[in-house]
């Protein structure tokens, strides 16, 4: 049995609770509002964050950060841009034996770091691994078997994260390229948001496939030009995470998607639908693509589209009408250390 904290009670970081419990482990879950453990307290759930779902009350629920001390794991489970500012909180009372795992998908704004180097900066004493993968919340808490990827520099520590958190219905792979799942991870969500813009538009099944697709190579040109390596993608973190992203309906950036495309002002579709990772991200890749040298249509296309002022259909017809090319021709990318 390992003793884990969970920092954050969005959706999954409650499913992630429920299935540690169910798979034998202690478990606490820190939440900066007393609002919510007062609801799941008073309710036996949380509605607005993962609904239909009981939460035991064998899962300690606190608002006090120091319950990371003495841990075995702390998985962060943090929208990306609060990210910094909760391991800043918590640092002080981690222990330097603990492995802070990550599960947010992302960049950090501004700086464009990935959520490991922001760990390794706030916890530079212990070992950093992240978790990722397709694992919608909803249902990884049922316990519909779902297969996800563990990535660290350090192979012992994913080993310990992949025996302690595998189960009959949650079954982790291990994964040497940190950044290579990272961008996966976070880019998936760049062309989920373009696929539900794709929905939004009611073009067909034909227009998706190739989204999904060429969203995968640009995915995968900015994962190479940052030190991946190639294969990841077509793995869990890159092509996984990619289909059931673009294709679920609890799936957010999808919705706020459709939302657009039929018409709704992209921040008005991020404000009905709440976190949508792939709207901020958007940005962070365009910037990141600029920066790095390296060339991806359809984010630029999707930034237009969310910070320009460009129309859903002119974005397509942008895309449609580049200059064609062989499909199989590789780019020549310059590695970066990134």
């Amino acid at each position: 049995m390992a003793d884990i904290a969970i920092l954050g009670s969005g959706g999954f970081g409650l499913s992630l609770a429920v299935m540690c419990l169910r798979a034998g482990h202690k478990v606490t879950v820190w939440s900066k509002f007393q609002d919510e453990i007062d609801t799941i307290n008073r309710t036996g759930s949380l509605k607005a964050k993962l609904p239909g779902v009981k939460i035991p009350k064998e899962i300690r629920l606190t608002t006090d950060i120091s319950c990371v001390k003495d841990k075995d794991l702390v998985i962060v489970g943090i929208p990306t841009s609060f990210i910094r500012g909760v391991c800043i909180e918590a640092a002080p009372y981690v222990s330097k034996n603990s492995i802070i795992l990550n599960t947010a998908k992302g960049l950090e704004n501004n700086t464009l770091k990935t959520m490991s180097v922001v760990m390794r900066e706030c916890f530079p004493d212990n070992t950093i691994a992240i978790l990722t993968g397709p694992s919608h919340a909803e249902e990884l808490a049922r316990g519909i078997p779902t297969t996800v990827v563990v990535a660290s520099e350090n192979r012992e520590a994913s080993n310990y994260v992949q025996e302690i958190l595998s189960n009959q219905t949650f079954r982790v792979y291990v994964n040497d390229d940190v950044i290579g799942c990272e961008i996966g991870g976070a880019l998936k969500n760049v062309i989920a948001l373009a696929a539900g813009v794709i929905d939004g538009l009611g073009m067909g099944d034909n227009t998706k496939a190739a989204l999904m697709t060429r969203g995968i190579k640009e995915i995968r040109t900015l994962g190479i030009a940052m030190g991946a390596k190639s294969e990841t993608f077509a793995g869990l973190s890159g092509i996984g995470d990619l289909i059931v992203t673009c294709c679920s309906m609890h799936s957010r950036n999808r919705r706020a998607g459709i939302l657009i495309g039929k018409g709704v002002a992209p921040d008005e579709a991020v404000e009905q639908v709440g976190t949508v990772e792939g709207y901020v991200c958007t940005q962070n890749a365009y910037d990141l693509a600029k920066k790095l040298g390296v060339e991806l249509p359809i984010t630029e296309q999707l930034y237009k589209l969310l910070f320009e002022g460009e129309k859903p259909y002119e974005a397509l017809k942008n895309l449609m009408g580049r200059p064609v090319k062989n499909e199989t021709e590789d780019q020549f990318l310059v590695r970066h250390e990134f």
